[in-house]
């Protein structure tokens, strides 16, 4: 906690030099209704100890929990080495390494990087992260409307089947900038955009985004809708879980072509759950657009002596300060947590994430096999998965949840919010974490909230 000097004294002595009555005074521009007010619930003052003590307090909050929460955020093995690595002095305290001179290690990284998310998502170019998931996408929609000069229509097709804070991230990024957001409704069936159900004139269209696996866990059709919207002018936004690639097809396999622009969150290569964050965002794109593409780009060459040199590359460090002339207004990347994910998929190689992924995916089966024999519990979408499912209960999924919590079970997330057309529906996750004991240990008390449920009733 940073120490602040300046007494009382020194605040009204700085107040009546610059004219100002009070604090308050310099942000009077702001309105009244976007302050945050009095923060009633935080205390004036406490002890270190008595800080430490309640910090300690709320993260073992999370501690010993069984998890089947997804959406987003997933709980992997991650070997010991990767943040023993990762915290050593030269990485966690490196600052964007804009002197190349003084920052080869750290460039070097970044470029190793590149090089394994290129490979696994079988595209020619990939940036050094981005902030995260969420507003990847909103940036992958940004750089398809600058890269797709033949489309004048800034129409985006957003499939429902995305994940709705990706969703609500984009449009608010965009939504002042003229680009409209069309959603694409899911067949209620299989959980997936049906391409039957696709115009076959759809008009002037700049991007079609094509989850994968999309929200429910279900793989999109991504051949047909690649060569769908190719066919029609539109460039295609791939939105991946990056572990799950060391199973399924490289968006840069998609189709006849492969997809334009791929982005995603990094979360699930080698970073904690920790609570929420922070986490990163992915992003890689086919070489013909890759001026286009925002955040760091890392590029090797050779020196005057022969020897390999790293370096950013095709931007500026002026760039992110440019505002309307800038690529994309962004300066935060989540450096840190790409050299977790570098160290991450060294140590676990190509076979190590397809078996991890393989070892989800069978998880995942397993226990939806198993909830599935619950009376009261049903499978909600038809069809191929990965990592996650969705379930529809006789009992209110906010109940459900709650019972299981008492157990310290995660049962999940709920869906009825985002998706009430599917009623009291919950989406579950399995990882290879996940044992057969935790998978019975979930079954056989959900099993005990039927039955108290229906003794009650």
């Amino acid at each position: 906690m940073p120490f602040i000097p300046h007494t009382e004294e020194d605040i009204r002595s700085m107040l009546e030099a610059i004219g100002a009555d009070s604090i308050d005074d310099l942000f009077d521009e702001i309105p009244a209704g976007l302050r945050s007010g009095k923060l009633e619930t935080v205390p004036e003052m406490a002890s270190e100890m008595d800080v430490a003590r309640l910090m300690h307090a709320r993260a073992a909050q999370d501690a010993g929990a069984l998890c089947f929460i997804g959406a987003g955020a997933y709980e992997h093995h991650i070997p010991a080495a990767v943040w023993e690595l990762t915290t050593r002095g030269e990485f966690y305290s490196a600052y964007t390494p804009y002197q190349a001179e003084a920052s080869q290690g750290t460039l070097q990284l970044l470029y190793e990087f590149q090089t394994m998310m290129a490979s696994l998502t079988g595209m020619e170019v990939s940036n050094a992260s981005l902030y995260d998931g969420a507003s990847g996408l909103a940036e992958a929609v940004l750089m398809a409307v600058r890269a797709n000069r033949k489309s004048k229509s800034k129409r985006i097709l957003v499939p429902r089947t995305v994940h709705p804070h990706y969703r609500q991230t984009a449009h608010t990024i965009v939504k002042n900038q003229g680009l409209v957001l069309e959603e694409l409704d899911y067949d209620r069936d299989s959980g997936v955009i049906d391409p039957a159900s696709l115009p076959a004139e759809p008009g002037d269209i700049t991007a079609v985004v094509i989850p994968y696996p999309n929200f429910f866990g279900g793989l999109e059709e991504v051949d047909r809708l690649t060569n769908w919207a190719h066919e029609h002018g539109a460039l295609v936004i791939a939105v991946v879980n990056p572990f799950s690639l060391g199973l399924l097809k490289a968006p840069g396999q998609w189709g006849e072509t492969g997809a334009d622009i791929v982005c995603g969150e990094g979360q699930p290569l080698g970073i904690p759950l920790a609570s929420g964050g922070p986490y990163y965002g992915i992003m890689c794109c086919k070489q013909a657009y890759v001026r286009q593409m925002p955040g760091r780009i890392i590029g090797r060459t050779v020196d005057l002596d022969g020897k390999p040199g790293y370096t950013l590359t095709l931007q500026a460090r002026e760039q992110h300060i440019r505002r309307s002339k800038a690529t994309s207004n962004i300066c935060t990347n989540q450096g840190l947590m790409v050299t977790a994910s570098t160290i991450h998929m060294s140590l676990l190689g190509a076979e190590g994430l397809k078996r991890a992924a393989a070892l989800s995916h069978a998880n995942s089966e397993a226990l939806k096999q198993r909830l599935s024999q619950i009376e009261g519990v049903q499978q909600c979408f038809r069809g191929p998965g990965f990592h996650e499912f969705v379930l529809q209960l006789e009992l209110p999924v906010v109940d459900v949840l709650r019972e299981l919590a008492s157990s310290n079970i995660l049962g999940g997330y709920a869906l009825t919010e985002d998706y009430p057309e599917l009623g009291e529906a919950l989406l579950v996750c399995a990882t290879e974490t996940r044992t057969a004991a935790d998978i019975e240990a979930y079954a056989t008390k959900l099993e005990r909230v039927f039955v108290m449920q229906n003794q009650a009733s």
